[in-house]
């Protein structure tokens, strides 16, 4: 018991210097994150460079006719729109069709194969990529909604602060509360695990991608061999990135909140559990013991100090309380920059949690089934680990 007393106020301690950490780096990349809708748009005879908007779709029947229409909205005069159809089994093909009578200027691509050792979606983007003339791309999805001036205030940044590669980070929306507690946790955990304020400095090894939002030179995607050397990762967003970082050239991170790049992410809680399961583990490159790492990392710094409230006392409680004062701050920051209720602060544990299983629950998934199983399609664990870089 005496060993207990001792104990106790220094992991207390420690935990909230931890979340005091964390907060000033989260205020800190808030502070050199732009946000798109603040960005001034290109004057009206500036000269635009070419941009090929790619995007694959498979099975997105649901989203994909607003979001097309969403494309073809965008204030850019210069702007290829090519939609590759990545084997659906839905709709999706008709609905494409339907929109190329309607709009002639989008260029729609059917795939019926996929070529051994490629990821269904890597293999679209690589074949859009491929068949268009931008000197700039933007990779996006398919359900994606867009603002019609993101483009050009995107490229005028882009150009204007000599980035190769321009990331942003959409405006998730989802139907819940608790699905909103979700993306308000997953957004500052996310941040934080890119390390969003060393993406922009060259010496940095921080990188960043998203799948909503990747808008890179075409010189600079040729140079990295495009989606060749990550042609088996489910995070192509996030190592794609890497690949750029790795390469020398140069990254940026903007904000598309308030509506700029608009993604209703998940309709249900089941249907973001089975969403994730793809990519949770790939993101840690498959490590078992980085996976245990980061779980008793987060139960002890974001899930004990809650029940740590009604086991201590002294000191500890009151450094505990401290820090649970400062976790829904932080988290209260991140509803605000996720335009999400500031009552999500509140349901941190409850996020955590789901977080964890979404988490452990892929890893199960992996080894069950000797690696993933993705649009109909079966990767082995073997050729996952091997596409590393």
């Amino acid at each position: 018991m005496h060993y207990y007393h001792l104990v106790m106020p220094w992991l207390a301690g420690f935990s909230l210097l931890a979340t005091l950490l964390v907060f000033a780096l989260w205020v800190y990349a808030g502070l050199l994150i732009k946000k798109l809708r603040e960005l001034p748009l290109l004057e009206a005879d500036a000269p635009l460079p070419r941009v090929s908007l790619v995007a694959p779709a498979r099975n997105e029947e649901r989203n994909i006719e607003q979001a097309v229409r969403s494309l073809l909205k965008l204030d850019y005069p210069d702007l290829q729109i090519t939609l590759v159809n990545d084997r659906s089994t839905d709709s999706t093909g008709q609905i494409l069709d339907r929109l190329v009578s309607e709009f002639p200027q989008l260029n729609v691509v059917h795939l019926t194969e996929l070529p051994a050792g490629w990821l269904g979606k890597n293999h679209a983007m690589q074949h859009g990529a491929e068949g268009s003339s931008g000197e700039w791309i933007l990779f996006t999805d398919a359900d994606v909604i867009f603002e019609p001036t993101t483009l050009k205030r995107a490229i005028r940044y882009a150009i204007e602060h000599n980035a190769d590669h321009l990331v942003a980070t959409p405006d998730t929306r989802m139907p819940s509360w608790l699905l909103k507690c979700f993306i308000v946790t997953f957004a500052m955990n996310f941040l934080l695990f890119v390390r969003a304020w060393g993406v922009r400095n060259p010496k940095s090894t921080a990188h960043v991608g998203i799948g909503a939002f990747n808008l890179i030179r075409r010189e600079v995607f040729e140079k990295i061999a495009g989606f060749r050397p990550i042609k088996m990762r489910p995070d192509d967003d996030l190592k794609l990135g890497k690949l750029v970082k790795l390469r020398g050239f140069r990254q940026d991170l903007v904000s598309g909140i308030d509506g700029m790049i608009v993604v209703h992410w998940y309709g249900s809680l089941w249907e973001m559990v089975r969403g994730l399961e793809k990519n949770m583990y790939a993101a840690i490159d498959y490590n078992f013991f980085a996976a245990v790492f980061i779980s008793v990392a987060m139960l002890l710094l974001n899930i004990w100090p809650y029940f740590a409230l009604f086991l201590t006392t002294g000191i500890a409680r009151w450094l505990y309380v401290a820090n649970i004062v400062v976790l829904t701050l932080l988290l209260a920051s991140s509803a605000r920059e996720t335009r999400s209720p500031y009552s999500c602060a509140l349901g941190f544990p409850l996020a955590v949690l789901l977080f964890l299983f979404i988490q452990w629950r892929s890893i199960f998934l992996t080894y069950w089934n000797n690696g993933i199983q993705w649009r109909d399609t079966h990767y082995s664990l073997a050729e996952l680990r091997a596409n590393k870089i």
